[in-house]
């Protein structure tokens, strides 16, 4: 049988869902500044999720190697998906600074709807790919962190590198979130 007469898998909506999910997001900034009504202080609320949101992310890029090995020390310890908890942070500090509620009812549904069968279908490929990793989930949560490690730190394994920071793009994060921020202040100067 010729590859062009193969059969077609069905797309599920988790494939859909990782597939849109950066240029539903590009869509989703541009309907936040519209709607968006910051103030100085929902702005300063804002960084109080924000600032967490982004030292998460990072943190979290400086441990994982993708595909290659199931990550489960740093900020993995406490919980499966450092970096959406992370993304989820920010995207709700966004919402503080826009002062507008169809944005945090917005944030919830593009959460649930693209960011849940995106881990879901994730973590069935780890679990496939690593044997440890239903041990891993029965000790650590998936989103909401653990107050204490539940995988133990193992003598002589790496810390955070700098390398994976830079290999992974996370520095990509921060710009984007002072670039969202720099149009939030031209709105707020421009629509006072």
């Amino acid at each position: 049988m010729s590859p062009s007469a193969a059969p077609q898998q069905k797309p599920t909506w988790s494939r859909i869902a990782r597939r849109i999910r950066v240029p539903l997001g590009f869509v989703f900034a541009a309907v936040f500044l519209w709607l968006a009504r910051p103030e100085w202080t929902s702005l300063g609320y804002s960084l109080l999720l924000v600032l967490p949101g982004l030292a998460l992310r990072a943190y979290a890029s400086g441990y994982v190697k993708k595909n290659r090995e199931l990550t489960t020390t740093g900020p993995y310890a406490y919980t499966r998906n450092p970096l959406y908890l992370g993304s989820l942070l920010m995207a709700l500090g966004f919402a503080v600074a826009s002062r507008n509620a169809w944005i945090l009812l917005g944030i919830a549904v593009l959460f649930f709807a693209i960011y849940l069968p995106v881990i879901r279908s994730e973590e069935a490929f780890l679990r496939g790919e690593f044997a440890g990793f239903d041990a891993y989930c029965a000790r650590v949560p998936r989103l909401f962190p653990r107050l204490t490690p539940g995988t133990p730190r193992v003598k002589g394994e790496g810390g955070f590198s700098s390398g994976l920071y830079r290999r992974h793009r996370e520095y990509n994060a921060f710009m984007g979130a002072a670039a969202l921020y720099g149009a939030l202040l031209l709105r707020l100067y421009f629509h006072r």
